[in-house]
């Protein structure tokens, strides 16, 4: 007669597959940065005085740049600490186009940023999230270098418009928003081309 099985407990499904915790400093950074999103836009909505050199008006642009250092922050400390988790890889773009997207309409509401700048950018980061959720069944479109740079271009340009200066200031933030501008819809364009050939890929192999 065998003796009886001893009864097992459940292993959590990220930790069978080795991904580490979500309660981690690197997300804990993400949830802070999408959470500073309604304080700027309350910042720069309740007093819209960039280009106006009024010591409360930097406040706007000090939680605009402590934002967009989290990320950089945040990034860095989930690869060398090997902290990647589901939950980041979803929050972390979230934040990012929740901080540069606020940052562009506000922007535009206040009037220091035309309104077509904010639409064409917005509707490329719309295009796109859809069409990676259509063609993730046939794998996944990795962050390209044109990405990542189109995202250092827009907060280098958020950033500077959100300076209350003016004068050669808001002449560099205005170029460095068009440089943005190009690079954001070439990049959409990559990637509308890239997730062209996933899809055609993957329906010859599912025909």
């Amino acid at each position: 007669m065998s003796a009886p099985q001893q009864p097992v407990d459940p292993v959590p499904a990220g930790a069978a597959a080795g991904q580490p915790s979500p309660w981690n400093l690197a997300n804990a950074l993400t949830v802070l940065r999408i959470l500073m999103v309604p304080v700027f836009v309350w910042l720069l909505l309740r007093d819209p005085g960039a280009g106006e050199d009024h010591l409360h008006s930097w406040w706007p642009f000090v939680v605009f740049a402590l934002a967009a250092v989290t990320d950089r922050i945040d990034g860095e400390l989930a690869r060398r600490r090997n902290l990647i988790t589901d939950f980041g890889k979803i929050a972390d773009p979230i934040a990012d186009k929740a901080l540069i997207g606020s940052a562009l309409v506000c922007l535009s509401w206040i009037d220091l940023l035309p309104w077509w700048v904010t639409v064409v950018v917005l509707a490329r980061e719309l295009l796109i999230t859809v069409v990676r959720f259509v063609v993730i069944r046939y794998g996944v479109m990795a962050a390209s270098r044109g990405g990542k740079l189109k995202t250092v271009l827009q907060s280098v340009a958020v950033g500077l418009m959100l300076m209350p200066l003016g004068g050669v200031v808001a002449t560099i933030a205005w170029w460095v928003m068009l440089a943005a501008v190009v690079v954001t819809v070439v990049t959409g364009l990559d990637y509308l081309r890239d997730a062209a050939r996933l899809w055609s890929r993957g329906r010859r192999g599912t025909a």
